[in-house]
């Protein structure tokens, strides 16, 4: 009781004092202020059913909350978080209270200076992208200097220095990268109404570490080199870029020294009423983090795009969702989508939107060294054949979606996803069989009246493999603007194990009004996979009540 009655007091206290310094602030004319906070919490039951780890504490919480203060070139920031402790599926190492984040910056003359914490990409992210996705638990920002400048129209340089961020500490390893980009249309006048656009950039990033390791004789500097490129024209599109990473042995790839590289290529191409695109990647040993010690999420310098569609429905978005592979792979994406002409016996009224999408995910085509014929190579590991699909299939995902609306009062969304799965590539379980299933998606909104809306979703995924098969029942009734009140049930009815065939029910009531908005639930949420664009996380199962409050200022 003692956690709870500190928890209230402390989101009662930021939340007004914060309105009242801000409002006070911007009266007297001393800038402005503005900022968010965001409270996370849960109470666990126990619940040895469904496997439900148990918590000593009872309530688990995380907090954040932002506070930014501008000035005419002048800014400056902090973010207080708290974590009481943090909650099931997060790292443990985020405990306790502190400000990871803070940081000030002035612009002058197309200059653009930051010290302190910031958050920073290069290009696609191959090379350097620093980033937070507080839903995974992933905050990898930089804690040092950055410049930003632009001393000719069309032309923009960024230069950095600095170490990341771990949980309430930083990194072993200092993070070292510039970035330039040229925009050919807006250095004349001429070029900028041509037709055609083109965009060429690149990229330097290094990471020092000292190297203290009893065996190997690592390398303390690595060095990582990147150029891209983007031409449009009427609708069609070509992207890429490649990054070319030097020997970086770690405990991602068992410390061999093989250089990395990653190929990201996207064609696209779109007009009224329809639209495509291709994308092809290419991955070899592109695990680069500024500690080469960590592992997860921990430390990671680069980000890996997904190749794969990012589902929405519970089903197909939290039981096999797909994880970039940094260590290797190949991946293909093909997106359509098409809408269907109004006013036809074929599109209906409205017209009917169509989107098809085909990913593919492989393991790369390699050559192992052979040790005692070459056994100078041994630590270089394998040879690529690169774009070539290796053996190993990892994952697969055909689905459509078909969107229509009948009237005013009702629209109806239809998918079905055909997907295989390597779980012992994927999610790294050994001995499991690869996952081969069927998804049916329904979803039906049906407008009662103005500001009334129910929303109806069924969901059916079958499989002979893992768990065998489930069902997803979601019913969501809103009063718009303010409230919402939804109930969902999963159903593991296919499972092998008769103990295990369990619902899963959860029932969630929200409130919005204005900046604020408040959200509580009360139910099972099974063990499973949260991802967000090909990272993803393990989530622990749980029974219990949670309490989320937003707010911006």
């Amino acid at each position: 009781m003692k956690k709870v009655g500190f928890l209230v007091a402390f989101v009662t206290f930021s939340f007004i004092s914060n309105c009242l310094f801000a409002q006070i602030t911007n009266n007297l004319n001393l800038g402005s202020i503005h900022g968010n906070f965001e409270s996370t919490n849960q109470y666990y039951n126990i619940d040895t059913i469904i496997g439900a780890p148990i918590v000593d504490e009872k309530l688990l919480s995380n907090n954040f909350m932002n506070v930014i203060f501008n000035k005419g070139n002048f800014t400056a920031g902090v973010r207080l978080e708290g974590y009481l402790n943090v909650l099931q599926g997060f790292d443990p190492n985020y405990k306790g209270f502190g400000i990871p984040y803070r940081y000030v910056g002035y612009t002058l003359d197309g200059l653009d200076v930051t010290v302190g914490n910031f958050y920073e990409q290069f290009g696609s992210g191959m090379i350097l992208r620093s980033y937070e996705e507080r839903a995974l638990g992933i905050d990898n920002a930089f804690e040092g200097a950055r410049l930003k400048y632009s001393p000719v129209k069309g032309l923009y340089l960024k230069g950095l220095i600095g170490r990341q961020r771990l949980f309430f500490t930083t990194s072993p390893g200092i993070v070292r990268g510039i970035d330039g980009e040229l925009v050919l249309n807006e250095i004349s006048a001429m070029l900028d109404t041509a037709k055609t656009r083109i965009t060429i950039g690149g990229s330097f990033v290094s990471k020092y570490q000292e190297d203290k390791d009893p065996v190997y004789n690592l390398p303390e500097n690595v060095a990582s080199f990147a150029g891209r490129f983007n031409i449009s024209r009427s609708g069609l599109s070509l992207m890429g870029e490649y990054v070319y990473k030097m020997n970086d042995p770690s405990a991602d790839n068992y410390f061999i020294y093989k250089p990395g590289q990653a190929l990201f290529l996207t064609l696209a191409y779109s007009q009224k009423g329809i639209g495509s695109s291709f994308t092809l990647k290419s991955i070899d040993n592109m695990s680069f983090r500024s500690d080469r010690t960590q592992s997860l999420t921990n430390l990671m310098i680069n980000y890996l795009p997904a190749t794969t569609r990012q589902h929405t429905y519970n089903l197909a978005a939290t039981l096999y969702p797909y994880n970039t592979q940094p260590t290797g792979e190949v991946g293909l994406q093909w997106d359509l989508i098409g809408k269907l002409k109004k006013k036809t016996w074929y599109g209906g009224k409205y017209g009917t939107l169509i989107a098809l999408n085909y990913s593919l995910a492989h393991g790369l085509d390699t050559t192992q060294y052979n040790q005692i014929s070459d056994p100078d190579s041994t630590r270089m590991a394998y040879t690529t054949n690169y774009f070539a699909l290796g053996e190993q299939k990892y994952f697969q995902d055909i689905n459509i979606e078909i969107t229509r609306k009948i009237n005013k009062k009702l629209k109806i969304k239809a998918s079905y996803i055909n997907l295989f799965y390597n779980m012992e590539i994927v999610q790294g379980l050994g001995g499991r069989d690869n996952i081969k299933a069927n998804i049916a998606v329904l979803d039906v909104l049906y407008k009662i009246k103005p500001k009334h809306a129910i929303r109806v979703e069924a969901q059916g995924l079958w499989t002979e493999q893992d768990q065998g098969d489930w069902a997803t029942g979601v019913i969501e009734y809103t009063f718009s603007p303010h409230w919402f009140i939804a109930f969902m049930d999963q159903f593991n009815y296919g499972n092998a194990d008769a103990n295990y065939r369990l619902h899963y029910p959860i029932a969630s009531l929200g409130f919005n009004k204005s900046g604020n908005r408040f959200m509580m639930s009360y139910g099972r949420q099974r063990a499973g996979i949260f991802c967000v664009g090909g990272v993803c996380r393990n989530v622990p199962a749980s029974n219990g009540f949670t309490l989320s409050i937003t707010s911006s200022f």
